[in-house]
C-alpha cells in the first residue's frame, strides 16, 4: 500500500547504516519522533542466495511505519528477483536503491557508489525495481558524483525515471566520509530535480536548520550523528525534554537482547562508545565493557557509569 512519507513536513529520515540500523536501534529512533526508518544495507545476491539469513534484515517493529527496504547490487536478474522476494513481505513501504555506499567490496562487485560511473546502467536498475515494486515507494540514495561532483548530469539522468524520492549524501565517494560536505551542490539538485529531495550528510542538531535552508531539501536524512544520540530526532522537532539518558541507553541494550540473545554483549559496544564519548572516565569505561559478555554483568556496568555521571 502506498504510504505518504511526506505527510509530515520537512519529515526525519534514519540512514541506512551497515551494522548500526538494525532492528533494536529503529525500534529505539522511533520512540524520539523519527518519521521514516530505513533496513540497514541488504545485498540483492544475499537476499537472493542466502534468503533466510537476510529475510531477518527485513525485519521491523510494528512502530515502523512507513518502514523502508534498501538493496544494493548491480546484476538486473538478481535485482528483480530480489525485489519479488521484497514483494511478499508484509508492511514494507518502500525500496530504495543504494547508489552510495563508497566502501571497497561493494564498489568491487560494481555496485553502490560505482554505478554513479555508469548512469546508464544506473537507470536501467532503478527501471526494474520501480517497475517491479509492488510494496510501495522507489527512491534512490546517491553521493553527489565518483571522484568529482556531477550532480547536475546525475540529477537529470533521474529525472526521467519519475522516482518517489531522492536521497542525497553531499559528498563524492572519493570524499567518502570525512570530506566537507556540499550542501550547495544538494541545493543545485534540489532545484533541478522533478522529486522530493532529501538531504544527508554531517547534519546535527546544531545545523539542521541552516541544511534545510541553504539546500531548500524536502527533508533531512541523519546517519552517524544519530548513533549515540538516538533523541536527535526529537531535538529537532522541539519534542526532547530532558530525562535519563542512561535509562535509554538501558532501553537500548534491552532491545539489542531481544534481538541477539547471547551475541547482544559484543554488538552494543560500539553504541556503548558512542553514547560515553566525551563523558569523564569514558577511556575506562570503555576497556571495561569491551570485556564484557555476559548480560546481566553489562546492564549493571552501564546503569553505575550512566548513574554516576548524571548522563
Amino acid at each position: 500500500m502506498l504510504i505518504n512519507l511526506f505527510a509530515n513536513s520537512k519529515p526525519l529520515f534514519l540512514a541506512p547504516m551497515a551494522g548500526l540500523s538494525d532492528l533494536a536501534f529503529r525500534r529505539l529512533v522511533k520512540r524520539f519522533d523519527c518519521d521514516v526508518t530505513i533496513s540497514e544495507m541488504i545485498s540483492s545476491n544475499a537476499l537472493v542466495y542466502e534468503s533466510e539469513k537476510s529475510l531477518t534484515m527485513l525485519e521491523k517493529d510494528k512502530s515502523e511505519r512507513p518502514f523502508i527496504a534498501q538493496i544494493a547490487g548491480s546484476n538486473k536478474e538478481i535485482i528483480k528477483k530480489a525485489v519479488e522476494i521484497i514483494n511478499k513481505e508484509e508492511n514494507i513501504h518502500g525500496i530504495d536503491f543504494n547508489c552510495g555506499c563508497p566502501v571497497n567490496k561493494v564498489i568491487k562487485q560494481n555496485a553502490g557508489s560505482a554505478l554513479l560511473k555508469d548512469l546508464d546502467n544506473l537507470k536501467s536498475l532503478l527501471d526494474i525495481i520501480k517497475t517491479n515494486n509492488k510494496v510501495g515507494t522507489t527512491s534512490v540514495k546517491i553521493r553527489l558524483g565518483f571522484n568529482e561532483c556531477e550532480i547536475e548530469k546525475i540529477i537529470n539522468s533521474l529525472n526521467e525515471l519519475e522516482l518517489d524520492f531522492i536521497s542525497i549524501h553531499g559528498r563524492t565517494r572519493a570524499g567518502m566520509y570525512s570530506a566537507k560536505v556540499d550542501y550547495n551542490a544538494i541545493k543545485l539538485a534540489k532545484s533541478l530535480a522533478k522529486t522530493k529531495i532529501i538531504a544527508n550528510g554531517d547534519i546535527s542538531y546544531e545545523n539542521h536548520q541552516m541544511v534545510l535552508e541553504q539546500t531548500n531539501a524536502d527533508g533531512l536524512m541523519i546517519g552517524r550523528n544519530a548513533v549515540g544520540n538516538p533523541w536527535i530526532f526529537s531535538q529537532i522537532k522541539g519534542k526532547f525534554n530532558e530525562i535519563n539518558k542512561s535509562e535509554i541507553i538501558l532501553t537500548h541494550f534491552e532491545f539489542m537482547c531481544d534481538l541477539y540473545k547471547d551475541y547482544a554483549c559484543s554488538l552494543f559496544r560500539k553504541h556503548l562508545h558512542e553514547y560515553s564519548k566525551g563523558l569523564a572516565n569514558a577511556s575506562e569505561f570503555r576497556n571495561e565493557v569491551n570485556k564484557i559478555n555476559e548480560p546481566k554483568i553489562m546492564l549493571n556496568t552501564i546503569k553505575e557509569f550512566f548513574d554516576a555521571t548524571n548522563y
